[in-house]
Parts: C-alpha cells; structure tokens; sequence
C-alpha cells in the first residue's frame, strides 16, 4: 500500500530512511541537508547533531559495525571534514547499512565553493547514486541500505540543492522494517585496516565496484526516453528534468547510477543516435569518464560548468550558443539581522582597525557594509590558525592588530584544534580570539550544537562550557562578555588584550534574536 503525498527531496530522504529502519541519523546542519535529520526525528527516528561532519560518520560507523543501519547528511564542503574516514571505510565496509548523504550546491546559494562530489565517488571508491526528484530520492535511499547490505559498502546518495529543496508527489511505501537492535560480529581482518588487511580489502573494493558495474547495465537504475535519432542527451539529477523541458525531442538516457557508471548501456546509447550529448552540473565528470572509455560524446562549453544549469540554459547548451549571460537581477544583499548580537562586535572591530581573520557563520556577514570589518573567511575553524599564521609573519606593529573571530558552533566544530596550536606554538605578539556566542547555528536553521545544553529535539543535555574549554587547553585570559549590552567594556577589553603577549579568548556572548523566543520556550539550561 502507499500513500501520495507533496515532498521535498530532503523529506523523502528521511522519510525513507525511517521506513527501511534506520537505527541512527547523524551530521551535522548544512544548507542544502539541513531538513533531513529534523525529518527523520519528526519521523520517530534517532537523530542527533554531531559537533562535526567527521564525528558523524564516525559514529555511523560504529552503528553499522554493529550491523544497525546509520544515515549521515551534510552539505558537500562537510564532506571534505568526513573525507579521512569515509577513504578507509570504503576498503572495509560495514555489515550494516552505512549510506552518507552529500548535498552539493551548485550556484554556491548558501556556500563557500560549488565543489562538485561526485569527485568524491571515484576518488575515495564509493558507489553513488543521484536521484532527480523527491520519489527517486525516497526510492534511491531505500535501495543504497539495501546495496550497502549487499555488498558491504558504504554508499553516497548525492543530491543537491534544488532536488533538497524542491517539492513533487511521493508515492510512499507502508514501513518496510522496524530499527532493529544490533549486534557485533568479531571480524577483525575486515573491519581492522592495518596494511596488510588494507591490501587485500582494497582489491576486494575494486572487485564489487566491478560487480556494482554489471548491476548497474542491468537498468535497474537507469531511464531511457525514446525521442528522435537526431539528438541524444545523457544526463543525471536535477539536468535530466531540465533537458526533458527543454529538448522535448531528444531521446534521453538518464543515469541514476553514476559511480561505477554503466558503459556498455551508454556505448548502445550513444551509438544509437546521431548526435549524443552530456549534460550535467557542475564538473565534466560523466563527459570525462565516458570519453576515457572511448565514447564519442559532446561535452558543454566552460561558461555552462558555473552555476545551476535551468531549461533555457540547457536549450543554449544544445544548441551551442555561447551568448554572454546577462547578470541575474539586483536583489537586496544579506545582512546581519537588526538587532543581531554581532553588529556591536563587529564595529568594535571596525573601528578599531583589527585585521580580523573571520570564519564560516552568520557572522561572516560583517565583510559586508556597514561593517567592512571581516578580512579573510576561508573555511570552517580556519579563523583561529589562519590569524595565527598572520601573527607570526606580519611586523609587530600590524601583528598586534590580528584578530581571529569564530561563533559558537562553529568553534565546536572545527575551532578547538587552533586553540591547542595557539597554546602550542604561541606568537611573540600573543594572540586574541573572539568567539561569537549566539546559543545556536543560526545560518543553517537554528539548530542545537554541544554549546547549547540541547540536544536536536530541543530536550536538555550535557552542556559543553566553551570557557571551560578554552581554560582547560591553557589560554592565559578568558572573558565572557556581553558586547550588546556594553560595548565599552568590550571595547576597552578588545585593546588590553591585542596590547599583551598572552593567548586571550573573549566570548561575547547574547542569544540570537532569531532564537530567543524559542530557546525561552525550550527552557533555560541550569
């Protein structure tokens, strides 16, 4: 029996993770992923937030070597924290159900850089499926647990913003499977990658990557549209339902599989038309491992690899016009909200010259006018060690302006380490870090991170004290202030501290105005 409902992909992700059983669901928020765990947990699962993207598929890890199944999300960069145990599981495997959702963003909506994940498949050795809409977003999930199962691998379920986001008709199933209690296998040459069982896990890789290949010719995860001779397009994800729009004549091969790709499917398919092209986001990624295997097919000019592709950018790609695009329209920038807890900090910053070494948040805004007062950003924690290198090669003099700005749960995330190196290996100069305490991960929707004393369903847990934290590794000063509500003070603070040699932290901290209603509902942590 199923019943017909309006989804998003993110949704029916989750949707179909509760209805195979899935024991856990962990990551960490990251637009385009966000919803999925939210969704799953409103589902009846067991979801929680991990402090980071590598922690969490960690923890699924072990679920799955207890033979549960585990569902992981995060958005693509998040991939790139998880990769140092996602290359190593893909030689082992797992008994149970291991399946890591990668939610790509191409456009760069809501991120730092539109890196295409796919990469991620063929590097690390990880079959891939990528569903184009919310039914084969539930459908796919059902059947990567299935094929994890199978074949003992972890499997990526790649999708990306707009299949995230975007809502259609799901036809979904009666509950396939209760979360079952797990249970351990001793297996030690399996699940123990010291080289010698490295060695023989990895041939063992290659060889289901070879069977996976021969499953995937069987069409099971393949669509062929029969149009014209005249133009073929081979396509996956969201750019199959664009070329459906826009070459409505076209016959069209769609992949759903696309790492370890079906070859000889697209050898038949390509020979069968007279002209065969490759349309896809992002990277040349099918282009280029289908001319690798000696398939004449067409690729897209360079200026389509940027951005998402839509109907009328697909209708030039075929027909090779390469027309400059007009810039889209103008439309209000982002800004920190009024009344944001960072606005006094940031002016602060600002006028006081720091050169301020910033991180990936909300408060990433404040490169932005009025407050100009952001300096670098490069990625998640690299505020602290990015200013540390700053530091130790800039004269005294502009030295002592350095400031490393990061939030809450950000710090959590990724930012402790760069505390342990500025203790380690201090500058002459000191250094100052100034954490941005808003009580939540206000960029991503708000959710729970370890800092807040909640967990995802808003219950009370175990709260991890960032002051406490930063003590225990051995900052010389650590002030807790209200920037907000004293700006002098914080103002007077911020200059003691760039004027000392020591290791400083300020964390300046006022509940995000976006959350104080909620976290008042949710009741103060004692």
């Amino acid at each position: 029996m199923t019943k017909r409902i309006l989804a998003s992909g993110n949704e029916a992700i989750a949707m179909a993770a509760f209805d195979c059983g899935v024991n856990l669901g962990t990551g960490y928020p990251g637009t385009p992923s966000s919803e999925i765990l939210d969704q799953f947990h409103k589902e009846g699962g067991c979801a929680q937030w991990a402090p980071n993207e590598k922690a969490a598929l960690e923890v699924a890890i072990g679920a799955a070597f207890a033979n549960g199944r585990a569902l992981v999300t995060m958005k693509h960069v998040g991939l790139n924290v998880a990769a140092d145990p996602l290359f190593t599981i893909a030689y082992s495997g797992t008994p149970g159900g291991l399946v890591i959702v990668s939610a790509d963003d191409p456009g760069m909506a809501s991120s730092q850089n539109e890196q295409d994940n796919r990469r991620y498949a063929v590097a690390a050795g990880v079959p891939m499926l990528e569903p184009a809409d919310s039914q084969e977003c539930y459908d796919f999930t059902i059947r990567a647990f299935e094929l994890s199962e199978q074949y003992r691998r972890p499997i990526l379920l790649r999708v990306t913003t707009r299949v995230c986001h975007s809502k259609c008709i799901l036809q979904r199933r009666d509950a396939l499977r209760k979360a079952a209690a797990g249970h351990f296998d001793k297996d030690p040459k399996s699940n123990v990658m010291i080289p010698a069982y490295a060695r023989i896990a990895h041939r063992k890789l290659r060889a289901t990557l070879h069977e996976l290949e021969k499953l995937n010719e069987r069409g099971e995860f393949t669509r062929l549209v029969k149009g014209g001779r005249e133009l073929g397009v081979i396509t996956s994800g969201i750019s199959f339902q664009h070329v459906c729009d826009a070459a409505p004549e076209a016959s069209i091969l769609k992949l759903g599989m696309t790492y370890p790709l079906p070859m000889e499917t697209i050898r038949k398919f390509a020979a069968s038309v007279d002209r065969c092209v490759v349309v896809e986001e992002g990277d040349p990624v099918l282009v280029d491992a289908i001319r690798a295997a000696g398939i004449p097919v067409e690729g897209k000019d360079e200026m389509f690899r940027f951005g998402e592709l839509n109907v009328k950018r697909v209708r030039n790609l075929l027909a090779g016009d390469l027309t400059p695009e007009s810039a889209p329209p103008a439309c209000k920038p982002p800004q920190l909200c009024i009344g944001c807890p960072h606005r006094k900090s940031y002016e602060t910053l600002r006028d006081l010259g720091c050169i301020v070494s910033g991180d990936i948040g909300c408060y990433t805004l404040g490169v932005l006018p009025p407050f100009e007062a952001v300096d670098t950003c490069v990625c998640m924690g690299a505020s602290i060690t990015v200013g540390l290198g700053m530091r130790r090669v800039l004269p005294e003099k502009e030295a002592r302006r350095v400031v490393s700005v990061i939030g809450d749960s950000t710090f959590l995330h990724t930012g402790i380490n760069g505390i342990v190196e500025m203790v380690y290996n201090r500058p002459a100069t000191g250094h100052l870090v100034i954490i941005l305490d808003n009580s939540t991960t206000a960029m991503t929707g708000l959710q729970e991170h370890p800092g807040t004393g909640r967990r995802l369903d808003h219950t009370p847990a175990p709260q991890v004290k960032i002051e406490d934290v930063v003590r225990g590794i051995g900052v010389d000063h650590v002030d807790v202030v209200d920037s907000t509500a004293d700006q002098e003070k914080f103002r007077e603070l911020v200059k003691e501290r760039l004027a000392g040699n020591d290791c400083s932290v300020i964390i300046a901290r006022r509940p995000c105005i976006l959350a104080l209603a909620k976290i008042k509902s949710y009741g103060e942590k004692k």
